[in-house]
């Protein structure tokens, strides 16, 4: 296998309903990603796209297809991919396979959604599409109910009282409002504190509105290419030093398991193990914090802390910059926002800024090397994670 480096990256900003199209959206991203990879539309050799909801959101199917011809890649293989909230995390990995197996040299991966559009009672709806449509949905199951669910189970797996847990959480979705208010391309930007989240309404006991993502619109977009290619583009490559993505069945099939999700750690343990690294290696990592519990979850099955300890992790001041690990410097989905075809894409963008050291000073991890995204599919069907690492 060929080394495969991200030489672009292009981001919207994430935010609340949008007039653009999920094609001008996109349109919007890679143009930024394919001028900053110092290259030409004409020299992409194929689309691998992230897109969930178009059919829902604006009536589109094949939004693929008309992306690339309006960006001037018109006649290129175009690929969508499904794969709920991880939909742009598994574009990015085929991409890496396509080019490392030296198929292809240059591919331009990422996604877009515009799930702020539809509105409350449409998203979660479709949202629900995520869970088993024929058991879990009719029984009254949206994905704050699986994750509050999943909240009890921790609660009573590892013997945290659940008011501590929720005093825990808080301490998760203020750290991601304190990143995403010096990121100019995040949803929600605006200080919140412990008081704040535990004094907003209850969605789904025991998480309350602050404890949960919003519903956003945007898109993100990479230019990947083989090393040889890379060293004539870019100065700064970021590699992709190991890939993995696992699947799970409906939430009854995962049962013995929970509240850790099984998927996840077959997937990061194939990254890890492709890139020759351990948890501790990591400097900063992108996870799937579609709620407060959902980050503690995450952190400990990718190996960053003990399991039932992350809660105590966060409240030191583990996951934050300058901690352990740093822990969602661009705000995470909780902050930045959640346009779930594009989220995965949205994580690389971020690791490779931070690798660059090209974010704002408040949110850069110094001398970062090594970085790390997690993005989760449904109620732990797909699950992504990939390892990157600075190239110079």
């Amino acid at each position: 296998m060929r080394k495969v480096a991200v030489v672009g990256v292009g981001e919207t900003k994430f935010s609340g309903a949008q007039e653009k199209t999920s094609v001008e959206l996109f349109g919007e991203a890679a143009a930024e990603a394919i001028a900053e990879s110092n290259l030409k539309p004409k020299d992409i050799q194929a689309l691998f796209l992230g897109n969930v909801l178009g059919d829902f959101s604006e009536g589109q199917g094949s939004v693929q297809a008309f992306a690339a011809e309006s960006i001037g890649c018109a006649g290129i293989p175009a690929n969508r991919y499904e794969g709920a909230c991880a939909s742009a995390s598994m574009a990015v990995r085929d991409a890496f396979m396509w080019v490392a197996s030296g198929f292809y040299d240059i591919v331009l991966a990422g996604g877009v959604e515009r799930a702020a559009t539809m509105g409350t009672a449409l998203a979660t709806r479709t949202f629900s599409m995520f869970s088993d449509s024929r058991y879990e949905f009719p029984s009254g199951i949206t994905f704050p109910a699986v994750f509050a669910m999943l909240a009890h189970l921790y609660s009573a797996k590892y013997g945290i009282p659940l008011e501590k847990l929720k005093e825990q959480m808080a301490v998760v979705s203020v750290q991601s409002y304190k990143y995403g208010m010096f990121n100019p391309k995040a949803h929600l930007r605006k200080e919140v504190t412990v008081e704040a989240v535990l004094n907003s309404f209850m969605v789904s006991t025991p998480l309350q509105l602050h404890d949960c993502c919003p519903f956003s619109d945007g898109a993100a977009a990479l230019v990947l290419a083989s090393e040889e290619v890379a060293k004539k583009l870019t100065s700064k490559p970021v590699y992709i030093i190991g890939v993995g993505q696992a699947s799970g069945g409906p939430l009854v099939s995962q049962q013995e398991y929970l509240p850790r999700l099984r998927a996840r750690e077959i997937s990061s343990k194939q990254a890890y193990d492709m890139a020759g690294v351990t948890p501790q290696d990591i400097d900063v990592c992108e996870l799937h914090d579609c709620f407060s519990i959902a980050s503690l979850i995450a952190a400990e099955s990718l190996g960053f802390f003990e399991f039932g300890k992350a809660g105590e992790a966060w409240m030191k001041g583990e996951a934050d910059i300058g901690g352990k690990v740093a822990i969602n410097p661009s705000g995470g989905l909780k902050s930045k926002g959640h346009p779930i075809g594009a989220t995965g894409a949205g994580q690389v963008y971020e690791i490779t800024k931070q690798l660059r050291g090209e974010v704002e000073p408040e949110r850069q991890v110094e001398g970062a090397k090594i970085g790390m995204t997690d993005t989760l599919g449904g109620d732990g069907s797909t699950l992504v994670n990939m390892i990157l690492e600075r190239g110079w």
